[in-house]
């Protein structure tokens, strides 16, 4: 069943930034990882058409469960912004992905629980309405991303992410 932990700080190596300078953007995160948690950290710039900033984990073959699962936990704090946890699939091109918006609360863990029916298929903010519904069994990379359209610094913790 999967589980990502943040216990050894050599996880932060499986994570990347996409942030959008890949669009001319100036925006700019990193994933860290440090005394149990991971933390998606960055500033938010909309100059230049810009106005997001994400995280993916090092795609890799999940382990076995996930299509028994009802759907996906995490354990957060936030810093009052809305995020999105994003799920890569293979049923969609690799400028897609299912997301599901959340806001946690501020300076407050909490573990929320997303069913797999409450993630909807994007490519680059567009709702893909003709996209199949997510199948547990075809995800492959796991991320999150800021796009509130708020300027300024942003820090998402982040305690767990698992099955549930």
């Amino acid at each position: 069943m999967m589980e990502l932990r943040f216990d050894d700080p050599q996880a932060q190596r499986r994570w990347y930034a996409v942030d959008d300078g890949v669009m001319g953007g100036v925006s700019h995160s990193a994933f860290s990882v440090s005394q149990g948690e991971g933390r998606f950290h960055g500033e938010v710039s909309l100059e230049n058409g810009g106005g997001f900033a994400s995280v993916r984990r090092e795609p890799d073959a999940f382990e076995s469960g996930l299509a028994k699962a009802r759907g996906i936990a995490i354990t957060v704090r936030g810093d009052g912004r809305t995020y999105q946890l994003r799920l890569k699939s293979t049923a969609l091109g690799n400028s897609s992905a299912y997301r599901v918006a959340f806001t946690p609360q501020k300076d407050a863990w909490e573990t929320l629980v997303f069913p797999w029916d409450a993630f909807e298929a994007v490519r680059r903010g567009t709702v893909l309405s003709d996209a199949p519904p997510l199948a547990p069994d075809d995800i492959h990379q796991i991320g999150f991303l800021i796009a509130d359209r708020i300027a300024g610094p942003f820090c998402l913790q982040v305690r767990k992410v698992a099955v549930h």
